[in-house]
């Protein structure tokens, strides 16, 4: 069931997305080679609860982080570890803050120390991808309208869109109806309304589309092991177009 939120509950997501964007911008800071992952999960927890907010990956379905920590060719959901960022790596840094009683979720993905020119493209195509996106989630509109719209951005610059994992709807949980795929034919799906919550996140790989899952049960690589990038902002279906919700 797709929920459709009030002003008052738009505004109390809007201040969980303040946290959570404050909290990238502290971590992108702190990106730099030699660094652990685990230090930035605990960089990340440590900012969202001075702010009075929750992690609100943690313990979720059993999450053993405060945020996700994806380096290369890990898509999502990567574990922080005693892992060193290194020199040329890219990290996508995903994180969920919950503030009283409503979620928000975002995601960037960012080169440590210097970068090669075919890992700028992918993060550039991906972040444009979602901005993409972020315009068609507009009311009268359908869902598949901006999934299409992502696949097209994104195949065209000869990407691979992740097809088996999605965005969502959200609000007092951290996953809500509907799913939104990142790929699909436009026109389908349910309308959008004034007052749908959506976390829209193209998750977007260097070669095929294909990925998988390691023995860890959580960190999600693609199946070629190419590189791997996602940037991801919660936004609110307004009748004057979609604000994003997890900006500064």
């Amino acid at each position: 069931m797709i929920v459709l939120r009030s002003k008052d509950e738009i505004g109390q997501i809007r201040k969980a997305g303040s946290i959570l964007a404050l909290t990238l911008e502290k971590l992108k800071r702190h990106v730099k080679p030699g660094v652990e992952t685990k230090e930035l999960d605990e960089i990340a927890r440590d900012e969202i609860i001075k702010r009075n907010g929750y992690p609100a990956f943690k313990g979720y379905n059993g999450f053993p982080g405060n945020i996700c920590v994806s380096v290369n060719e890990c898509v999502v959901h990567g574990i922080p570890s005693d892992r060193k960022l290194r020199d040329g790596d890219i990290v996508s840094l995903d994180v969920g803050v919950k503030f009283r009683d409503y979620c928000a979720d975002g995601a960037i993905t960012v080169g440590v120390g210097k970068i090669n020119d075919a890992a700028v493209k992918l993060l550039e195509v991906t972040e444009k991808a979602l901005y993409i996106g972020i315009e068609k989630a507009r009311a009268g509109k359908r869902l598949t309208d901006l999934s299409h719209a992502i696949q097209e951005y994104v195949e065209s610059n000869s990407f691979g869109v992740v097809r088996s994992l999605v965005g969502h709807g959200i609000g007092t949980k951290i996953h809500e109806d509907p799913e939104i795929p990142n790929f699909g034919k436009p026109g389908m799906g349910p309308v959008l309304e004034p007052g749908m919550i959506l976390a829209i996140e193209p998750m977007v790989n260097a070669g095929t589309y294909e990925v998988e899952t390691l023995d860890d049960g959580w960190s999600v690589v693609t199946k070629d092991r190419r590189l791997s990038a996602h940037f991801e902002h919660t936004i609110a279906v307004t009748a004057e177009g979609p604000q994003i919700l997890t900006a500064k």
